[in-house]
């Protein structure tokens, strides 16, 4: 599906009706459902591919050109022209989402399509390490649809994970590990769900009719709880700083879980990798990812590690500005690759240090780098490029980005200047007319002459005799 978010201000109340009246600003398409498990499996380094139907349209197309420029995700998104491409529109003013509306069929494949889905999963599945079936009640998953690709995979011998939907889960019958939230659990249970002993319940329930091996029960704000067919259950409390927005958070959870689980970690292993990946990611704006190195800063924060005291996540960096802003200071804000330091990099960000109080230097993600400068970038890690940054005296906090400019950050952040080198013009720099309108200014740093990451790997390579 697609998710599309329409933003803007709201002024007035409509003479029409009682209803706000919206000056929209600017819309954002994002890839949604399972989609949105794609892409975090992409972002946290990992190949996937993504089966799915969507309908003749200039969604569909979107969608297309979308993951055209993520070489991670192999995409097979098969048309139905009987069926829209499910999007969800929402519109957000001053970041309170003031309506959403939805376009979509929850019809049952006909059985052209559903045989065209299946026999791409049957190809495909021996090449993988482990299944997801997302399940998003759009019809696609059918209990037919559904039961044959899961004997596909156990005849592949492949671990199966359902993200499951409706009223009773008899359907997935064979998976490995069921994740279906609180609500989604009282639904089939019949009972409230809310206490340890009411969730325990719920899952022993299911387990009872050899449905799954596992149920991990995502409880929002109460954070997640293991239940195993033995009986023994295991509670994990969330690590969320403070929540943005939770669109998408369980696609998160079911990408770093499924990717735990196939790197060979136990469910409680991998169920606690998932809390924390989501924790993270209800601390951004809008449906939102999150890469390795997020989920390595937000771990060394939550167990006292000072290995990389300046490396945060966003919902960490908001908590440090409203600190600094309280004590009057100005907070600058800059941003790029930094892929091989270097000493025009050092330059830039000891400018930017003498201009504000603060400097927050937002950071490529590797998979921003990649589409950006092509697949033999970034020489380093986002982990290694971040620790590096964090390490510099000029330097008050890093945080990552995994779009391809940080429009996002810079609208979260709200910075009182914004640090370009002087290689750009104004009409160029992202993020320039939001700090301006706000009261702030641009500020362009000098260059050092001759220094950038490219000449730098073009020297490397002309000394290796590549």
């Amino acid at each position: 599906m697609l998710d599309r978010y329409i933003y803007g201000t709201v002024e007035r109340i409509s003479p029409e009706a009682p209803i706000p009246v919206m000056l929209v600003q600017r819309t954002v398409d994002i890839p949604g459902g399972a989609a949105n498990v794609a892409r975090n499996i992409a972002t946290l380094g990992a190949q996937a591919a993504l089966i799915g139907v969507v309908g003749q349209d200039n969604w569909a197309r979107d969608l297309n050109t979308q993951f055209s420029r993520i070489p991670s995700i192999q995409t097979e998104l098969i048309t139905d022209e009987a069926r829209p491409t499910t999007i969800k529109t929402r519109h957000i003013a001053d970041r309170q989402q003031i309506l959403r509306s939805d376009v979509e069929s929850t019809l049952p494949l006909s059985a052209e399509i559903a045989d065209l889905v299946l026999g791409k999963f049957q190809k495909m599945v021996a090449d993988f390490d482990i299944v997801i079936l997302s399940d998003y009640g759009k019809g696609v998953l059918s209990p037919s649809v559904t039961e044959r690709a899961i004997a596909a995979a156990l005849e592949a011998n492949k671990p199966i994970l359902v993200d499951p939907k409706g009223k009773s889960f008899g359907k997935y019958t064979g998976a490995t590990l069921l994740t279906p939230n609180r609500h989604e659990l009282q639904l089939v249970c019949g009972h409230e769900c809310s206490t340890d002993e009411q969730v325990v319940a719920g899952a022993q329930t299911i387990l009872k009719q050899g449905i799954c091996n596992a149920i991990v029960v995502t409880r929002g704000k109460d954070g997640m709880s293991i239940v195993g067919r033995d009986g023994q259950a295991t509670h994990i409390r969330t690590i969320a700083k403070e929540v943005f927005d939770v669109s998408g958070a369980g696609d998160t959870a079911v990408a770093a879980m499924s990717l735990g689980l196939a790197a060979g970690a136990d469910v409680t292993a991998a169920a606690s990798l998932a809390n924390v990946a989501a924790g993270v990611v209800v601390g951004k704006y809008g449906t939102s990812t999150v890469t390795a190195g997020e989920i390595i800063a937000s771990l060394d924060q939550f167990q006292g590690s000072d290995k990389s005291s300046k490396h945060f996540t966003l919902d960490n960096v908001l908590h440090l500005i409203r600190r600094w802003r309280d004590l009057g200071q100005k907070i600058a804000f800059t941003n790029g690759c930094f892929d091989l330091l270097h000493p025009g990099h050092v330059s830039l960000l000891n400018q930017a240090r003498t201009v504000a109080d603060r400097l927050i230097v937002g950071l490529n993600s590797d998979l921003s780098v990649r589409r950006l400068k092509g697949p033999g970038r970034p020489m380093q890690s986002e982990v290694a490029r971040a620790t590096v940054l964090a390490s510099l005296k000029s330097v008050d906090a890093v945080v990552l980005f995994e779009e391809d400019t940080p429009i996002k950050l810079i609208e979260a952040l709200e910075p009182d200047v914004l640090v370009k080198g002087a290689d750009y013009s104004l009409g160029n720099i992202v993020g320039a007319d939001l700090v301006i309108n706000r009261g702030g200014r641009v500020f362009l740093a000098d260059l050092v002459p001759g220094q950038s990451t490219t000449n730098t790997i073009a020297r490397i390579t002309t000394a290796d005799g590549v």
